[in-house]
């Protein structure tokens, strides 16, 4: 009897196959009550890129209301999307909400591509978002007071917007600080926010250095 007894005992798990065991518990409850996540929120999301799903960060920007969001895909332990030898380099996609699973959790990480030992596929399913200048006037006394004095978008392609920031830091070189008297005038490269799109010139339709100045020059006649 003793030795049927011991021939049925079941086998001890190892630790390592335990932690297994609870890592797999703990991705089918975070699947079955994702924690909901609440526009504006601050916190990491998890999005669903074909059966694979990704960490994604927000920002607030090319909004259309509650459909569509800014996000920049994450590694699943931190930023710099770093999938088997190459970085992904994406930048900011606009990314349905109807996508969205909920708020990171860190049992979603072996449902990732890097989990798999996949790179990112170069189709997410994400357009790139919108862009953006912002040129703004901040007071030189380190205070966070100041204003936007332009904005120019959206830009559909990111170099574009890239070329005019380059134009438009040049302009200012050495003039920063004397073009808004007590302020120091930079540009700004950001999502374009649709939500105030009234508010953008559109950058095809002028010429970003002249309309610069004429607007500084407006401002401070």
């Amino acid at each position: 009897m003793r030795r049927m007894f011991r021939r049925y005992v079941p086998a001890r798990i190892s630790p390592e196959d335990q932690a297994a065991v609870d890592a797999f518990r703990a991705m089918l409850a975070a699947l079955r009550s994702p924690e909901p996540w609440t526009p504006g929120s601050a916190q990491d999301i998890a999005v669903r890129v074909g059966p694979f799903i990704e960490r994604a960060h927000t920002r607030p920007g090319d909004d259309h209301g509650p459909d569509l969001i800014a996000v920049a895909l994450q590694d699943p332990g931190g930023p710099y999307p770093l999938y088997s030898a190459r970085r992904w380099k994406q930048g900011w996609l606009r990314c349905e909400t109807a996508k969205i699973l909920g708020v990171w959790n860190p049992a979603y990480a072996v449902l990732t591509h890097a989990a798999a030992s996949l790179d990112l596929p170069d189709d997410v399913g994400m357009a790139p978002a919108y862009y953006a200048l912002y040129i703004e006037a901040r007071r030189r006394d380190d205070s966070p007071d100041g204003h936007i004095v332009l904005r120019i978008g959206p830009y559909t392609q990111t170099r574009h917007a890239q070329q005019d920031h380059d134009r438009i830091t040049a302009a200012l070189d050495g003039r920063e600080t004397t073009l808004v008297p007590g302020h120091r005038v930079s540009a700004r490269f950001a999502p374009f926010d649709v939500s105030d799109h009234q508010l953008f010139t559109d950058p095809y339709t002028t010429d970003v250095v002249a309309l610069l100045a004429a607007t500084i020059e407006g401002a401070t006649a």
